[in-house]
């Protein structure tokens, strides 16, 4: 492994300590550290650390990407590595951090381990969206929401070419298995575990009793219709505010299979991370 990026916390105070600890981690394993620099205005300041090259985004070809930071984090380097078969390890700094697969307090084993390879990969799909004529990305999950102070979402919903139903709701949320433990899950969404094909529908707040969420196979291809008559649907991709739904609009989500590499360490499983973050499902 010669080519390690780094993506840190929006906030550097978070993990300044942890680069230093990276550097000397990378020197020892000999390898070259890539750091994106986040904060310009502190670029002198952190630019001449030694054994760590500055850039201004994540490099291509990079053996391995570390993620130091919670689940928003180690998201943004799946995304930017969505495709190119570069395994992301994440070392949590965040709050939850259900994709990581460290805690910071293990940091130093952590990235030892990490750079001598001693890791396997979980292969996450994806969410394929567009809308407006533009493609985009979502590991975890793509969610259309009324807009503050606006009135309720008025949402169609169609799978495989047949319109499923007509939702007055707060919103609606497409996600995959990575991201069914995040928005889908409070809106009591169901779980899916790693390594299941297809992804999940569920609604935020439906004004309706029948409303139920909905697994959908991988190869059927959801369409999402704004129906109302006046307010425009915030979009959302992994939490990230990304665009908006006019009434009248459509946007299309399609699966993608094997999108991108979650490192984790050996022995690491789905449902430990389940009874880890969450706690028992039941008592």
């Amino acid at each position: 492994m010669r080519l390690v990026s780094v993506l840190t916390h929006t906030r550097p105070s978070n993990t300044d300590q942890a680069l230093v600890a990276a550097a000397a981690a990378a020197a020892e394993a000999g390898c070259e550290l890539v750091v994106v620099e986040r904060e310009p205005d502190r670029g002198s300041e952190r630019g001449g650390a030694e054994g760590i090259r500055f850039a201004d985004e994540l490099p291509a070809g990079a053996d391995l990407c570390l993620a130091l930071g919670g689940d928003g984090t180690i998201l943004r380097a799946l995304r930017h590595y969505a495709g190119a078969a570069v395994p992301v390890f994440g070392i949590n700094y965040g709050t939850v951090g259900f994709l990581a697969a460290a805690e910071s307090d293990e940091l130093e084993s952590a990235l030892r381990r990490a750079l001598a390879g001693e890791f396997e990969t979980v292969e996450l799909p994806g969410l394929e969206i567009e809308i407006g004529g533009a493609g985009k990305i979502a590991v975890n999950d793509v969610s259309f929401t009324r807009r503050p102070h606006h009135r309720v979402a008025e949402l169609s919903y169609s799978v495989g070419g047949r319109e499923v139903g007509r939702v007055r709701c707060d919103g609606l949320v497409a996600a995959t298995p990575a991201g069914s433990t995040g928005y889908n899950l409070a809106n009591n969404g169901p779980i899916l575990a790693w390594g299941v094909e297809g992804y999940v529908v569920s609604f935020i707040a439906p004004h309706t009793l029948t409303a139920r969420a909905l697994v959908v196979a991988p190869d059927d291809v959801l369409h999402v219709t704004n129906v109302g008559h006046r307010d425009s649907v915030d979009v959302g991709i992994d939490g990230i505010e990304s665009g908006t739904l006019a009434p009248g609009e459509e946007v299309t989500v399609r699966f993608r299979d094997n999108l991108a590499l979650l490192a984790q360490f050996e022995g690491e499983t789905f449902y430990r991370r389940i009874r880890e973050k969450f706690g028992r499902l039941a008592h």
